[in-house]
């Protein structure tokens, strides 16, 4: 391998494509009522329903980043043995984790000068990382050089796309994406805000509609209009707790043109505690974000 491509749990991949494009992924922390837990980036391996079930029940959730002291105790370890690093990590718009890998690079760049090491800023979360964790191991394969990978993925971070609704807007409350009042009449309104990760990789409000249908239609209208090359393409599906809204979807959309490869997976903890159960997502490439 010219080398080593880290993502984290954060990029909401399964054990399959972990394994089938040899991925390392590290492990996030949080705590779930006073206790702690880890997630180690395996979404097949964890008990989503479970999880999403607490939430719904009013189960107490906090997040913490990556601290620079884990990238470089996985990073180090690749580096001494000669290969290079690209780590594709969660938006900078909406988490500190990029920050604290970059600290860790310029830290293990002095120490490895002859090494190359880059941090990739998806900006996006959930399978924002992952679908870029696994263009990146495309790219090994191809014989591309880190260097060379990681300038690609730059520019096809600001190519993907990623539209999604949650059906309680109290989790959005709770993270400051909307403000107390717009949640509580968005409640009683029945409004299901459309969100996206905008071109700076901030999760904002894309439109609202009144009822959760006409939310996932307008998921599924903007892949109809924004996909490109989507026969080409690895798109993905991803869902709070609720898996026959997910399978909707995905028919939806290879109604308009099925995808070289679908992927349908329970939305990962670790973001899954600001968004929700009922989140439904959508990730695709379409042209820059604008």
């Amino acid at each position: 391998m010219s080398y080593t491509v880290f993502t984290d749990g954060c990029s909401n991949l399964p054990g399959y494509l972990i394994e089938r494009f040899q991925i390392c992924v590290l492990p996030c922390n949080y705590v779930m009522d006073g206790e702690p837990c880890v997630y180690e980036g395996d979404i097949d391996a964890f008990d989503t329903h479970g999880y999403y079930e607490k939430l719904r029940n009013g189960s107490e959730l906090k997040t913490s980043l990556l601290n620079v002291n884990l990238f470089l105790t996985h990073f180090r370890p690749e580096l001494e043995a000669g290969r290079d690093v690209i780590y594709v990590g969660m938006s900078s718009g909406i988490s500190g984790t990029i920050q604290s890998a970059r600290i860790a690079m310029d830290q293990l760049s002095a120490e490895f000068p002859h090494r190359t090491i880059r941090v990739v800023d998806s900006l996006g979360a959930g399978f924002g990382p992952g679908l870029l964790s696994c263009r990146a191991s495309e790219l090994r394969a191809k014989g591309k050089t880190a260097s060379e990978a990681a300038d690609i993925l730059d520019r096809e971070a600001t190519q993907l796309l990623q539209f999604f609704t949650v059906d309680d807007l109290n989790f959005l409350k709770r993270t400051g994406r909307v403000s107390g009042a717009t949640a509580a009449i968005g409640t009683v309104l029945n409004i299901k805000p459309l969100l996206w990760g905008d071109p700076t990789g901030h999760i904002v409000a894309y439109a609202k509609y009144r009822g959760r249908q006409k939310a996932i239609d307008a998921i599924v209208e903007q892949y109809r209009t924004k996909a490109v090359n989507a026969q080409h393409q690895r798109v993905a599906v991803s869902h709070g707790d609720c898996p026959e809204e997910a399978e909707y979807l995905a028919k939806r959309i290879c109604e308009i043109c099925e995808p070289k490869e679908l992927i349908i997976a329970p939305h990962e903890p670790f973001t899954g505690a600001h968004v929700g159960p009922g989140m439904l997502a959508l990730f695709f490439f379409g042209e820059k974000r604008e």
